[in-house]
């Protein structure tokens, strides 16, 4: 990846804050990739690692920040030679011995302790222990739990992830496994995503999982606990024909291959990471019960994996996208079309007080479900507008010309008006900005 540096007129020294979360992401500067070297031992849940960046600044910087936990930091390098720095509250806050940019620069952070979540309005984000492994969980600010970071979601990198545990483990994190070598007792596995990724979507797995790949039009990466086998495969059975229905709607699938974690603990909710969906045990019923969960973590490897919001804000970009596939499954798998879906959850909708606008629902509404579905609505209601070929020519459309990309609200209205034969602007403005809940078309 290149790094280009573009024109900026800001200040010297850049924290500017995200509007949602103000205490994460330094906007002076972009990363274009993560090396991360990380010895964990599970017992004790002792992590030590090492961390490069390869970044690039917009302009000229003193000093910048990067988001990391409460760890010990061994020593900060920029561009080969020793920084200062100063760590408290969540902000490794770097001097460099010279000021940088605009233009490339390199970050070396060592730094070792005990990972744990932070804390949030959803409970604890980002690494976490399993009852035998560890599991991370990073949406949307939980990425500094485990490694320095600019965590806001519209910096996107690629990575490599280098993880030693011990051999009794298998360790799993985003992108292609491109090395595994046995010492002793433990075993280095190394995972290399191409793709530009959000910090949050970072993500690595441990725990005592069975592996197996199943049919399909991609690759099908499955880790689970052994005993779970039949549950899991059963319930797994038809995601194969999902990649091929979402392909045929969205556009191709945009990884290589697709990962799933079933951990062996239960989790209140799937977790959402780069090419990977995590499940809980109790997401495999053996009965297919939470398939509607299978389709909207998939359908996220294109909402918001490939297509990742430049705010958070936004998103409904993300929710209401998968929320909708998860109605499309069902209309192509032989369940109730999405009408009946839409209708059902606009009565359900219609009888709720929130005091919140789609397009801008503030961090504390980020993950209701009123989010989710009334962008599932949304979208209904301008595939009722606008017809089914300019409706999903517009969704293939959209996944194509921002592959691997970030994207904001404007983005997609701007779209959807270009490629509709009816003007979209009262559409638009009654479901995405206004707090009243639209009549259903």
């Amino acid at each position: 990846m290149n790094i280009r540096p573009t024109p900026d007129t800001r200040p010297a020294t850049s924290t500017r804050p995200d509007a949602y979360f103000p205490g994460h992401g330094d906007d002076g500067y972009a990363v274009a990739a993560y090396d991360l070297e990380l010895d964990y031992r599970v017992g004790p849940n002792r992590l030590a690692a090492t961390a490069r960046l390869s970044a690039a600044a917009a302009a000229r910087l003193d000093r910048f920040a990067l988001d990391l936990g409460p760890f010990r930091i061994g020593r900060v390098l920029v561009d080969g030679s020793p920084a200062r720095f100063r760590h408290r509250r969540g902000k490794l806050t770097v001097t460099p011995a010279r000021p940088l940019g605009p233009g490339a620069f390199t970050v070396e952070v060592r730094y070792t302790g005990n990972p744990s979540p932070v804390r949030s309005h959803w409970g604890g984000l980002g690494w976490e222990q399993l009852t035998d492994g560890s599991i991370v969980a990073g949406q949307p600010t939980g990425a500094p739990s485990w490694f320095p970071c600019n965590d806001r979601p519209g910096d996107k990198a690629r990575y490599r992830i280098a993880v030693t545990a011990a051999s009794a483990y298998t360790v799993v994190a985003n992108g292609r496994l491109t090395g595994r070598r046995s010492s002793g007792a433990n075993t280095t596995w190394v995972y290399e995503q191409d793709e530009p990724t959000a910090t949050y979507l970072a993500s690595v797995q441990i725990g005592r999982y069975r592996s197996l790949e199943l049919d399909g039009p991609v690759p099908q990466h499955v880790h689970f606990p052994a005993a779970l086998e039949r549950r899991v495969l059963h319930d797994l059975g038809r995601q194969g024909q999902m990649i091929g229905v979402f392909s045929e709607l969205f556009g191709p699938y945009p990884f290589g291959a697709y990962t799933v974690v079933v951990a062996d603990d239960e989790l209140e909710i799937p977790v959402e990471a780069q090419g990977m969906s995590i499940f809980g045990t109790n997401h495999v019923d053996g009965d297919r019960g939470e398939e509607p969960l299978v389709a909207h973590e998939l359908a996220h490897q294109w909402f918001g994996n490939s297509l990742t919001v430049a705010h958070w804000r936004d998103i409904w970009l993300h929710e209401g996208f998968a929320s909708y596939a998860e109605w499309l499954w069902s209309e192509r798998s032989g369940g109730a079309p999405a009408a009946e879906h839409a209708r059902r959850w606009h009565a359900r909708l219609s009888g709720q007080s929130k005091d919140l606008v789609l397009a801008d629902p503030g961090p504390r509404h980020l993950f209701d479900d009123y989010v989710y579905k009334r962008g599932a609505l949304t979208l209904h209601a301008l595939r009722c507008a606008a017809g089914d070929d300019v409706f999903f020519g517009i969704l293939r459309e959209w996944t194509a010309g921002h592959r691997h990309g970030s994207v904001t609200t404007e983005d997609f209205t701007a779209l959807a008006a270009r490629r509709s034969a009816r003007p979209l602007d009262d559409l638009f403005s009654a479901w995405l900005h206004r707090r009243q809940l639209p009549p259903l078309p």
